[in-house]
């Protein structure tokens, strides 16, 4: 059954903003033996709704890899009516504290088991609608990859989420060539590639500028990305700013299916999560049926006039 579709079972669909330092994390899906942020806050739900199981699971916008940060990460979860009733009930001893809604309430405890990880930090959980899907409904996510090179300032006290780059980079060459990229494409040539899974995505934004720290900051919008889409779209980039590669050849490397050599996939640390859209609540359901539905590409003589006629 669609996960939109659990609403209408009796559950209350719970959205959570939050944000991690990804140093100390082996990405965000939980994996058996290693730390991830999904199983950090899965067990602190699980430690909340103890007495009444099945303990949530977590869906959520972006699968951020080992090492990789979210300053606006996005996921949701279903608490049943019992577990819902749980959480918002007046606990004996506490007079008469005024009643809190179910999403301050999660907000609250759940918060107060991950105070003992200050590297996540949840900020908001808002009741919403069952057509609600953190992954699927989202219209965009948008991230930013930060780089010093000889130009910028080398601060240590940002190290843990700045990559540090020995060669000085052109940055109007980057920020042209980044541009290349903008749009519907086939990005096979930047995705690590999953058996069955498109590598059909729209880019909205992709552009470089420097920041008053002469740090170069890469922003990077798109519907959806493919696996360590944006570190090689980067890393692609690097290689023009330092003269490896002609910018004009990345729009090409659309066409070329598989990995290629000519550029590295960059460290994760330097990436951020920023942010991540979402229709209103009336459109929340449709545009999760819509994303869920293959993306298609043009054909190829179709793309190749589109890129031509720019």
């Amino acid at each position: 059954m669609p996960r939109a579709a659990n609403a209408a079972l009796g559950s209350t669909r719970i959205r959570l903003d939050l944000a991690y330092d990804g140093t100390d994390f082996t990405g965000w899906a939980r994996q058996p033996g290693f730390r991830t942020v999904q199983a950090d806050i899965e067990n602190g739900l699980a430690g909340i709704l103890q007495s009444f199981p099945p303990h949530p699971t977590l869906i959520v916008a972006g699968r951020t890899d080992a090492g990789v940060h979210a300053r606006g990460q996005v996921a949701h979860f279903d608490l049943t009516a019992e577990q819902a009733h749980s959480l918002v009930r007046i606990q004996r001893g506490t007079g008469n504290r005024p009643p809190v809604d179910l999403g301050t309430a999660v907000l609250r405890r759940l918060g107060g088991i991950l105070v003992t990880k200050p590297d996540v930090v949840l900020r908001r959980a808002t009741v919403v609608p069952g057509g609600f899907d953190a992954r699927f409904s989202a219209l965009w996510r948008r991230y930013e990859y930060r780089i010093a090179d000889p130009l910028a300032l080398h601060d240590p006290q940002q190290r843990l989420r700045t990559t540090w780059h020995p060669f000085r980079l052109d940055l109007e060459a980057m920020d042209a060539a980044a541009a290349t990229l903008v749009g519907l494409h086939d990005f096979a040539a930047y995705c690590k590639p999953r058996p069955g899974a498109t590598t059909i995505r729209t880019v909205q934004q992709f552009r470089w500028t420097r920041d008053d720290d002469g740090l170069l900051i890469a922003t990077i919008t798109a519907d959806a990305f493919c696996h360590s889409m944006v570190r090689a779209m980067v890393g692609a980039c690097v290689a023009v700013g330092e003269g490896r590669l002609d910018g004009s050849t990345l729009a090409h490397l659309h066409f070329d299916k598989h990995r290629i050599s000519e550029f590295k996939v960059m460290q994760a640390h330097g990436l951020t999560l920023i942010d991540v859209g979402y229709p209103d609540d009336a459109s929340l359901a449709q545009r999760a049926v819509d994303t869920r539905n293959r993306r298609s590409l043009p054909a190829v003589a179709e793309v190749a006039s589109m890129l031509a006629s720019d």
